[in-house]
């Protein structure tokens, strides 16, 4: 085969000349990082079926059932964040030779982005942290656990033999993370694929920057600024003080794909619907049980809906009703939402329940505890109610040996002050009841704000929850379902 047919098909065999460390005898076309140089290690992962299953994992979850255009998988994010890995770890070794960073440490490191998402179960985070939780309660289980788990089923069940215990164990600690230092680990190779100091790391910039460019929504930073304007102090990789402002946008642009694409109304709607028809099938399928059980969950992926869908069982008949209202966007409605002060988020926490909504109805009213469904988003920056830059290390071009902080007002004076918001939503299983459980809803909250104790020298509560006349639903809503023309 030609060069020009490799090249029309994606990939090229072609080695380059300039690669000492690894030897990359494979190229595949990739949207956003261009070329992208896989070694043998590499392919001997890629070319097994616990990775191929990553092709079956939507990365956007239930998002893509709104926008259309996240149709991607985890299978190429995994493959451009070992890219980005391999990137960061060589830059640092050209850079800095006195780091002595060995063949053994690229080759782990670009091994752990290439295996970090192994773990993930249909529709991503859908399945460990809403179903699990409910189908296993009290389970302490993590798609993080998940890849530790495959990785060891597919060294084993495909006879790798280029990596021993020693880079097995590595390279399961690079993915999950750590801030402790390790027995003779560099521990700067740690804030490289799931960096636990700040978050800034290739996981990020792949699925961030290929999030953004999926669905359409403009990015405003450059992750290779970030990675060109890197160096390691002390144990740590530090960023070029002039980079303070696009890890400001990078940590935005994450909070504002939360805000927009993740956490979209609709998608976490359609979540719900997910969630409950795993759980009517949990019981004869054993969805939960196959955490523990590699082989099982190998099979595992978002066409768990069409193995329900095919189902004849009639267990499953309300799983399968469930996934055909999904197909004909008969879907759980969206009912409020309330954006909360942050002194007010622990009794809402506790006093905004389905129960509680029930306990409002007003006399002609006839939801059930059942029609009613409470969720408190969670979106922030990266790290909780903090400013991320705050654990940020920078250094200047005039000193490249010491690392500090930035504050916030050296960066810009238009930097939020808060980092963190909750917000309360309400939706319905039943579309016909959504007036009513919005009625009874607001009255808990009104309940709610009168019981908030009002500051000194103050008429109004010191906080209040303040509900959106926008969302109001009109006593008798039209019907803006677009339906298609019945002839």
């Amino acid at each position: 085969m030609n060069q020009r047919t490799l090249l029309r098909r994606g990939f090229t065999d072609l080695d380059d000349p300039g690669d000492t460390v690894l030897d990359h005898s494979t190229h595949v076309k990739d949207p956003i990082h261009g070329y992208i140089p896989l070694s043998e290690d590499m392919l001997q992962i890629i070319d097994t079926p616990q990775f191929q299953r990553l092709r079956s994992l939507k990365q956007m979850g239930t998002s893509y059932f709104v926008f259309p255009g996240g149709s991607h998988n985890r299978f190429e994010h995994c493959i451009g964040t070992a890219f980005l890995a391999g990137e960061v770890v060589q830059g640092l070794a050209k850079r800095q030779p006195e780091l002595d960073i060995s063949a053994r440490d690229i080759r782990c490191v670009t091994l752990a982005g290439l295996c970090h998402d192994l773990g993930h179960g249909p529709f991503s985070h859908v399945f460990d942290n809403e179903f699990i939780p409910r189908a296993q309660p009290g389970a302490q289980w993590s798609h993080e656990m998940g890849s530790e788990m495959m990785l060891d089923h597919l060294i084993d069940d495909n006879a790798i033999d280029f990596l021993d215990s020693a880079d097995i164990a590595f390279i399961k600690q690079l993915i999950r993370g750590t801030t402790t230092p390790m027995r003779d680990e560099k521990m700067f190779l740690f804030d490289i694929v799931a960096n636990k100091r700040n978050g800034v790391d290739v996981d990020r910039f792949d699925y961030v920057q290929r999030d953004c460019y999926n669905v359409g929504e403009p990015s405003s930073y450059d992750f290779s600024r970030l990675i060109l304007n890197s160096r390691v102090i002390d144990d740590e990789i530090c960023y070029n003080q002039k980079e303070a402002f696009n890890l400001t946008e990078m940590f935005h642009t994450r909070y504002s794909m939360h805000k927009r694409v993740y956490s979209h109304r609709a998608a976490k709607a359609i979540e719900f619907m997910i969630v409950d028809a795993m759980l009517v099938a949990d019981p004869l399928l054993h969805i939960s049980q196959a955490v523990t059980d590699p082989r099982r969950y190998q099979a595992l992926t978002d066409n768990l809906l069409y193995d329900i869908e095919r189902s004849t069982e009639p267990e499953l008949q309300a799983a399968r009703d469930l996934i055909a209202r999904i197909h004909v966007r008969d879907t759980y409605k969206f009912v409020d939402e309330y954006i909360l002060p942050p002194d007010l988020v622990s009794a809402v926490n506790s006093s905004v329940t389905p129960a509680a909504i029930v306990g409002f109805r007003s006399d002609n009213d006839d939801f059930v505890e059942y029609d009613v469904l409470v969720d408190i988003c969670r979106i922030h920056f990266g790290k909780g109610s903090e400013n991320p830059i705050d654990h940020v290390r920078f250094f200047s071009k005039y000193n490249t040996t010491e690392k500090y902080h930035i504050g916030r007002e050296l960066i810009s004076i238009c930097v939020p002050e808060k980092y963190e918001e909750r917000i309360l939503r309400i939706y319905t299983r039943s579309p016909a009841k959504r007036s009513q459980i919005q009625r009874a809803a607001r009255r808990l909250i009104d309940k709610l704000n009168r019981s908030v104790p009002s500051s000194p020298g103050s008429s109004p509560p010191a906080s209040s929850i303040t509900p959106n006349r926008a969302l109001t639903i009109p006593a008798t809503p039209a019907n803006t379902k677009r339906r298609r023309l019945q002839l």
